[in-house]
């Protein structure tokens, strides 16, 4: 039985989050890292809103957190995950401001295929999405 992965330092798991331009222009942010969760923080941007109505954030943007999160925290907790193989997401309440916050668990380290499960809430605390990933490594 082979050994996981070494988990990622925080500073290597910044540097590799901010080596794309779209994670860059969603402003992501580690939050906390610690041996069972990892935390992503995305400022609010008036540019992710598509229901001015109520001012609600797209789902395709709380659907790339839920992905994103999910990839960085298979990668900073042992794993090895490269692309998403498939997803899912619920959306529980429309984000309509500030914050989001992100906490990432793994669900299953595996040699090819890896699964972690996202929550995002809002500034206090509230549950706005969740979702689960599973990654090819």
């Amino acid at each position: 039985m082979s050994e996981p992965a070494a988990k990622v330092d925080l500073e290597q798991l910044r540097a590799m989050l901010l080596i794309a331009p779209f994670h860059q222009w969603l402003g992501l942010d580690i939050a906390e890292l610690t041996d069972e969760a990892l935390i992503l923080e995305m400022p609010w941007r008036e540019e992710i809103v598509s229901n001015p109505m109520i001012g609600s954030a797209h789902g395709g943007v709380l659907s790339a957190l839920i992905d994103l999160t999910g990839l960085y925290t298979i990668n900073a907790l042992g794993g090895s995950a490269r692309a998403t193989a498939d997803m899912r997401v619920d959306f529980h309440r429309p984000a309509t401001s500030g914050p989001l916050r992100a906490i990432g668990r793994v669900v299953k380290l595996g040699k090819q295929l890896s699964v972690a499960e996202t929550r995002i809430e809002d500034a206090e605390g509230r549950l706005l999405a969740s979702g689960r990933g599973a990654y090819v490594g």
